[in-house]
């Protein structure tokens, strides 16, 4: 086994093991329900905030957007108004389509040697395919905890949760995005391990967020559909989280274990989310390969590392060396 995402699979089973035995044999329900979760919550803001300040104080030195496109030069040429921005608005719908489409993603391609010794290069279709799967069902999971945390729920997550759980074999119903979240991350870390290229520059860091976020996936679908735990209770106590009204400990205590293992993992990536590589969410809008024009033609850009510079321009030279030039025979913009 890979040493690399043997020790990223161990911690996420020592967390579960924590939290198993905190709730289950130490009844630390209170630490595990309320109290970590909080912390995580206040965490995740502050550091968010805290790598989103440090990107925007940073300079740049250099104008280095990332660009597919023709860019804009004399006016017969034709420019891509999208691949290579020339003004704020094809900035705008550059990121809109980076953040929604993946659309760079989508370009990648994987080089590869044919037997008879030719390079060709192949789109990887289903990267891009369960990456962006595996963001919007994220994302659909996410809003669909809604109902645990707003009384009354609102229509519009009503709409999503009845979309995303149209299928219905028995109860309780099926939710889609659970299981595609379960099978978009098991498709990543199959990659990882796959293709030897991937692997190889793999670091524990990259299995651990894929092994945090399958436990949060298996823990939500087993106690769906398996543990069956008190629902009205873990949702009494998830809405006295938001509303400062926490249930009894009597109450806590009748959840069960597997609630306070998923909701620990849940914690756990909330804290590690800010200083990992997950933060390429809030940090793709602070990309200055994306966030800038390529209009170094026409706009100058000031590296504000600069220091000032004493400069010896022409005007000056030709004024001290003017009569040498003349005599020279060298041309000179003026006479006297």
């Amino acid at each position: 086994m890979n040493v690399k995402y043997f020790y990223s699979f161990l911690a996420v089973l020592v967390l579960a093991l924590i939290a198993w035995v905190g709730c289950d044999l130490l009844g630390l329900q209170v630490l595990f329900g309320v109290i970590l979760p909080y912390i995580a919550v206040v965490a995740f803001l502050v550091g968010f905030f805290l790598r989103m300040m440090d990107w925007a104080r940073s300079t740049v030195p250099f104008q280095i957007p990332t660009t597919a496109g023709q860019a804009k030069s004399l006016p017969w040429i034709k420019s891509n108004a999208i691949d290579s921005p020339f003004t704020t608005g094809g900035v705008v719908a550059r990121m809109f389509f980076e953040v929604v489409t993946f659309r760079s993603l989508f370009r990648n391609t994987r080089m590869r040697v044919n037997p008879d010794g030719r390079i060709s290069y192949d789109i990887e279709i289903w990267l891009w395919l369960f990456a962006l799967a595996f963001h919007y069902t994220f994302f659909v999971v996410i809003l669909r905890h809604a109902r645990f945390f707003l009384e009354p729920l609102p229509l519009p997550f009503e709409i999503l949760e009845k979309i995303d759980t149209f299928i219905q074999i028995g109860q309780p119903v099926i939710s889609l995005s659970s299981f595609a979240l379960l099978g978009t991350v098991l498709f990543l870390f199959v990659r990882r391990v796959y293709l030897p290229n991937i692997r190889m520059i793999s670091l524990a860091s990259d299995f651990f967020p894929l092994f945090l976020i399958f436990g949060i996936a298996f823990t939500g679908i087993f106690m769906r559909y398996f543990a069956k735990i008190d629902v009205t209770a873990a949702k009494e106590l998830t809405y006295g989280l938001v509303s400062f009204s926490l249930p009894s400990l009597a109450k806590m205590q009748e959840i069960g274990s597997i609630f306070y293992i998923h909701v620990f993992f849940v914690s756990v990536l909330l804290v590690y989310f800010p200083w990992s590589k997950l933060m390429h969410m809030g940090g793709i809008f602070l990309s200055p390969t994306r966030n800038m024009a390529n209009n170094t033609r026409a706009v100058r850009h000031v590296n504000p590392w600069n220091y000032p510079v004493n400069v010896h321009t022409y005007e000056e030279y030709e004024d001290d060396f003017r009569e040498k030039m003349i005599e020279a025979g060298l041309p000179v913009d003026k006479k006297e």
